[in-house]
């Protein structure tokens, strides 16, 4: 059994590196992978309006479908870019869609597995507006709001997220962060942590346990990624010599 785990590619246009190599990577997969876990910011955004309004996604969405087509479960966690996924994910491809944190077993392993934008308690600003962006209001606005609306939208969410990120990685040790939470949970009987939003990528024991952390980095610049394979969570990278196409 095989699982893979990726996030925040934060893909833009078909003609960047990362969205290219993602197409390449999702094609090998094909036919070779039990479970896709897709842990949130896949794009650099997406909104689920009734329609379709990004047309640069195709691509991927046609991936993802040969993907689901040959067998592969899709399981996918809302990020902070990609959120109230609507009918292209729930309905063409069947995916499973998570708005937060699941605790599941896999390959024998109790993890926790979550995007990771809710892990930092003491940034209240931002789990502040991660709340009202998902109520089912802001749900309602985007079902009966012009497409056209979703770039502007767009526009402002990115130039928030930007702006915030430098600040706030200066400001918290996401690493300490991580591992601190994944101590939290330990008393739960839980045997790993497996997270995105960070960009940070990192596999750790906790020390005096078999506890796993995995932190997923990115596949925007690292091109890093989770495997599960025979009940082990390893932190991978994409070929080296496959990074430019």
């Amino acid at each position: 059994m095989r699982a893979i785990f990726i996030a925040d590619a934060h893909l833009v246009s078909p003609d960047e590196n990362n969205y290219r190599l993602l197409l390449r990577f999702l094609h090998e997969l094909e036919g070779e992978l039990d479970t896709l876990y897709i842990m949130g910011d896949l794009f650099d955004f997406w909104l689920g309006f009734p329609s379709q309004p990004y047309r640069q996604y195709d691509a991927v969405i046609d991936a993802l479908e040969r993907l689901a087509l040959r067998g592969c479960r899709l399981v996918y966690f809302e990020g902070n870019h990609d959120f109230h996924l609507g009918p292209i994910f729930s309905q063409r491809l069947k995916a499973e869609i998570h708005t937060g944190p699941v605790t599941e077993f896999v390959q024998g392993k109790r993890l926790y597995i979550c995007h990771g934008d809710q892990i930092n308690r003491e940034d209240r600003a931002y789990l502040l507006l991660r709340f009202l962006l998902r109520t089912n209001l802001a749900a309602a606005a985007i079902r009966y709001s012009p497409p056209a609306w979703a770039h502007k939208i767009r526009e402002s969410l990115q130039k928030r997220s930007r702006s915030g990120y430098v600040a706030k990685t200066a400001h918290w040790d996401y690493r300490q962060i991580i591992l601190d939470f994944a101590r939290s949970l330990q008393n739960r009987g839980v045997d790993g942590l497996v997270t995105g939003h960070f960009h940070l990528a990192l596999r750790e024991n906790i020390p005096g346990s078999h506890f796993t952390v995995l932190s997923l980095g990115d596949w925007m610049e690292q091109l890093t990624y989770g495997e599960m394979l025979d009940g082990e969570l390893r932190l991978m990278t994409y070929p080296a010599n496959l990074h430019s196409i």
